[in-house]
């Protein structure tokens, strides 16, 4: 990183954080694959190690983007799951996956993926620090608040008390409603209240649209490593729509990028 990038990111200061949970503070894309092995299929039987890493990721990835189908009305939370499994299960099977199958499934899914939410090994000594320094923080999700409350139980983040679902204000990422609420609940100014996820267009650009210092949190380095981020263009984001199905439009500024969570103390006014 450049001294003027890092010097344009010191100059940020936050008076609190939020943060997306899925694939932010929850690994939830290895919970889903653990959860799909664990599953018995007898049609998926004969598939080697390469073959389930393929089928994890058709699935995890979710390709044809059916939660975002979700997210508008279009599929119920479990229709959702079926339609990408059968995607995925497609390109491996010519079995079908309908009825009592799909039944059965998604009750095991249901009942077998909470084993597997785990919090990122960074979550916990950051909001350590958080707590320690009187920072407040929460977390706003494209999820419903009760059942992305229980995961945060389960992976052992019960004490994020302010949590925002897509249920709490009726809109889902990214509009600006969701993010403002957090910042709301939070008692801290839009504009200095950092919103972090792993998503670059529906949190870190998202985020900032809403008057929020969007962070992207790029775990695997897709960016090319913590900075700022270089890839905004002044055009659409990646083809994500808001709520009512109009496109999200980015400026020609970048968003900040950084590779784990111990960076988002940079952003936080200096301990003295």
């Amino acid at each position: 990183m450049s001294d003027a990038d890092q010097a344009g990111q010191e100059a940020i200061v936050a008076d609190g954080v939020l943060f997306d949970i899925d694939d932010t503070l929850v690994d939830l894309e290895q919970a889903m694959g653990h959860t799909l092995q664990s599953i018995p299929d007898p049609a998926l039987s004969h598939l080697g190690d390469d073959d389930w890493v393929r089928y994890k990721a058709m699935y995890t990835t979710d390709p044809q983007r059916h939660y975002d189908r979700f997210l508008a009305g279009e599929l119920t939370f479990e229709e959702q799951r079926v339609h990408r499994v059968r995607h995925a299960r497609a390109a491996f099977t010519p079995e079908p996956f309908l009825g009592h199958v799909a039944d059965a499934w998604v009750r095991e899914y249901e009942q077998t993926l909470p084993l597997h939410f785990r919090a990122y090994d960074d979550v916990g000594p950051l909001l350590d620090d958080l707590d320690a320094r009187g920072i407040p923080y929460g977390a706003v999700s494209n999820n419903v608040h009760d059942y992305q409350r229980a995961k945060l139980n389960r992976a052992g983040l019960g004490r994020i008390g302010i949590l925002v679902g897509i249920d709490t204000v009726g809109v889902a990422k990214p509009d600006p409603a969701i993010y403002l609420e957090g910042a709301r609940l939070l008692g801290t100014l839009p504009a200095r209240t950092l919103y972090v996820g792993d998503n670059r267009e529906i949190d870190a650009v998202g985020a900032r649209n809403a008057g929020l210092v969007g962070v992207w949190l790029d775990r695997a380095g897709r960016g090319g490593g913590p900075g700022p981020d270089p890839a905004a263009d002044g055009g659409t984001a990646a083809g994500y729509q808001g709520a009512a199905g109009e496109p999200v439009v980015e400026d020609a500024a970048a968003v900040p990028r950084i590779a784990g969570l111990e960076a988002v103390l940079q952003f936080l006014p200096s301990v003295r």
